[in-house]
């Protein structure tokens, strides 16, 4: 068995490669050669442990995601395995691996959800993860312009800095959220923020929305009309946004969504399901982080790093 550092993981993984493989997972996924079990937590007075496990069958890989959230700080772990021999592949560091598939995943829901021409993003929340979720999109669209915000100005301004310079297109530091996302043509959440921060009147057609900071039910990013008000929304697993998608369960109490509007990101991949099918329509991805994600990523590393 291989014991894959945090450095290993960064030095070898690429946005790109990252994409074509979650979203080759996902389209496996979809025909029944992949399986995916929802995250469960086990908490403690000071903090929790959160377990998740998938197989990628059609690549003959199995693995689960284990990781620890304190006041200290989080600890995260990919352990693959053999799924034809059982036998133990690797124990990943997987804390960059983390932040780059949650990307990915956006990455692949844009590819299929997002105009083709779309030319503008807009980015509420500017921390770690905020990074991954721009680079993925730029992946897939021939992005010009970024508009980002967050609560911190001296953050933000940091942040549009820094990505401006990485990524090679202007990122521009906005005043509040509406200046981020009016603009835009995709929108992305990835804060820690309590209560919502995206209201339904940011909306407007053709807009893309890829709602990714938020999976727990103490936390939601978009508002309750902003959901309902959505002509199509992908979710990454249907039994866990059943389970921890605030976003999407406050709109069902209150009458606003029916379960059967969400659709499986992995039924658009696979082609069961249409992506976008116009251009007016606006469309949301809510993403919660799977561990079929981790394992793609994790199969990704391991494979690169074998050869």
């Amino acid at each position: 068995m291989r014991v894959i550092t945090e450095a290993e993981v960064s030095q070898t993984l690429s946005m790109p490669a990252l994409i074509d493989s979650v979203e080759a997972a996902f389209r496996d996924w979809a025909h029944a050669r992949a399986t995916n079990n929802p995250r469960r937590r086990v908490h403690v007075p000071k903090g929790t442990l959160h377990l998740m496990s998938a197989a990628w069958t059609a690549k003959n890989y199995l693995g689960y995601k284990s990781y620890t959230s304190f006041p200290t700080g989080a600890c995260f772990h990919v352990m693959l395995y053999s799924a034809e021999s059982g036998e133990p592949l690797a124990l990943i560091e997987a804390d960059k691996l983390g932040q780059m598939r949650t990307g990915a995943a956006s990455g692949v829901a844009s590819r299929h959800l997002s105009k083709t021409n779309a030319r503008v993003i807009g980015i509420l929340g500017t921390g770690w993860q905020a990074e991954s979720q721009l680079e993925a999109v730029c992946a897939v669209r021939s992005i010009e312009a970024i508009f980002a915000y967050s609560r911190d100005e001296s953050r933000r301004k940091a942040f549009a800095d820094k990505m401006s310079k990485k990524l090679g297109i202007p990122v521009t530091a906005t005043e509040n959220p509406r200046e981020a996302i009016e603009p835009a043509d995709i929108a992305v959440t990835i804060t820690n923020a309590r209560d919502p921060i995206f209201s339904s009147e940011y909306l407007k057609p053709g807009l893309h929305i890829n709602a990714a900071g938020a999976n727990s039910l103490a936390r939601r990013e978009m508002d309750t009309y902003s959901v309902a008000r959505c002509d199509k929304i992908a979710v990454d697993d249907l039994e866990q946004a059943k389970l921890e998608a605030a976003e999407l369960l406050v709109p069902h109490e209150v009458r606003r969504l029916n379960w059967e509007r969400l659709k499986p990101l992995a039924d658009i991949v696979g082609g069961l399901l249409p992506g976008r099918e116009r251009d007016e329509e606006i469309t949301l991805f809510k993403s919660l982080g799977i561990a079929l994600e981790d394992v793609a990523a994790a199969a990704l590393v391991y494979e690169t790093l074998s050869h």
